[in-house]
């Protein structure tokens, strides 16, 4: 599994790096930080992101694992995420692309249509950005489409979904091996 998860994390190390430059640079600007879990709400995941959850919750120690099954399990309907647990990631290094990135300032759209958002408690005294600040979002999903793509061409995965739910990605067989 990890010769198949090495472009992704490759793609996560890069975007960790960027969100560090991004806070280091606006500093106390960005408010985000531990504890801070207003945007955790169960998304979905490309199967990449899926099986390096998976992945994730394998390399634990299965007590740890284990107790972590059961609490997704009891939080699988719920319109939070399944893995916030007192406001707190519990596969947090595992996290995927979009809360790595959730709450830093993005740009989307095409065209003149282009936005900038960002998470309302960061960037309060700020009135403009260098957009050495801001991510491109639209770039940044085309590589994780692409990266997908890769992993899936990679994979023994025979009629894989597109998406998956964080239950499915931890609680069903997402290993494509």
């Amino acid at each position: 599994m990890d010769d198949l998860l090495h472009n992704y994390r490759q793609l996560i190390a890069r975007i960790d790096a960027l969100c560090r430059g991004i806070v280091d640079a606006l500093g106390e600007q960005i408010t985000c930080s531990e504890g801070c879990s207003d945007c955790c709400t169960a998304i979905n995941l490309f199967p990449v992101e899926a099986a390096s959850l998976a992945a994730a919750l394998e390399a634990l120690p299965e007590e740890e694992a284990e107790e972590i099954r059961r609490y997704v399990a009891e939080h699988a309907e719920d319109e939070r995420c399944p893995l916030l647990r007192n406001h707190r990631c519990l596969l947090y290094a595992a996290r995927p692309v979009v809360c790595r990135t959730h709450g830093l300032p993005i740009i989307y759209g095409t065209g003149q249509e282009r936005r900038i958002d960002y998470c309302p408690l960061n960037l309060t005294e700020s009135e403009s950005l260098p957009g050495s600040v801001i991510i491109d979002l639209d770039n940044l999903n085309s590589l994780l489409v692409a990266v997908n793509a890769l992993f899936l061409s990679q994979s023994d995965a025979q009629d894989m979904p597109e998406r998956f739910t964080i239950v499915e990605a931890l609680l069903k067989r997402t290993d494509p091996r």
